[in-house]
Order: C-alpha cells, then sequence, then structure tokens
C-alpha cells in the first residue's frame, strides 16, 4: 500500500496501460561531500536580523546535510557555546572568528575569516 500512495501521484495523467508503474523523478541522490581540503569556508561575524546580538557564520560547506551538522557539533562543543546548521551555513553563537578558523584548519579545511 505505502508504493501506492496517491499524494506522490499528484499532477499525474491517468494511464490506460495495466502495466504502468509511476516512478518518482524529483528524489536525486544527494551530493557527496568532498574532502576537507577541497572546501574553502569563510568565517564572518553577522549581526543583521538578530537584534544586535553577535554570531559567526561559517559559509561555504559543499556536501550533505548530515556531515554539516556533524561539523556544526564539532565547533559547537571545541567552542563550548551554542549554534545551528541551516541553509549551508553553519551559525556559532558570539565573536568566535579566531577560534573558529584555527579550528577549522586543525581539521583540514581551507578556512579563512572574512570580515
Amino acid at each position: 500500500m505505502a508504493d501506492n500512495d496517491w499524494k506522490k501521484r499528484l499532477g499525474v495523467v491517468y494511464s490506460t496501460n495495466p502495466d504502468f508503474k509511476f516512478e518518482q523523478t524529483g528524489s536525486e541522490p544527494e551530493e557527496q561531500t568532498p574532502q576537507p581540503g577541497a572546501q574553502k569556508l569563510i568565517v564572518r561575524l553577522d549581526r543583521s536580523g538578530r537584534s544586535g546580538k553577535q554570531v559567526t557564520l561559517v559559509q561555504g560547506f559543499k556536501g550533505r546535510v548530515c556531515d554539516l551538522e556533524d561539523l556544526c557539533r564539532q565547533l559547537k562543543v571545541k567552542c563550548g557555546v551554542g549554534g545551528a546548521a541551516k541553509d549551508g551555513e553553519i551559525v556559532i553563537q558570539g565573536d568566535l572568528r579566531e577560534r573558529i578558523t584555527s579550528i577549522l584548519i586543525s581539521l583540514g579545511y581551507k578556512a579563512k575569516r572574512g570580515n
């Protein structure tokens, strides 16, 4: 019954072929995460839209979401602060540009300070 979910087939025209099998084309595989040395990350400070509070953004990560969340978790633990990984970037609370840049370099990433 799970293969016959009508919500996945919205917008499909009726077929008279009794052997017709609907195949979903929207599910494409996630891209593989490149090696840390091939990633160019930018670490910058941001305040916009956060009521004047400073956060450190790590931008430029390419790869799977689970790998981004793992990197975010490592940075949060090593810095002892909170943060989140969303929309392809890592948000760490506070101005920790120097510390995060040095941690990323020690992990093998090509990281530099943005501002």
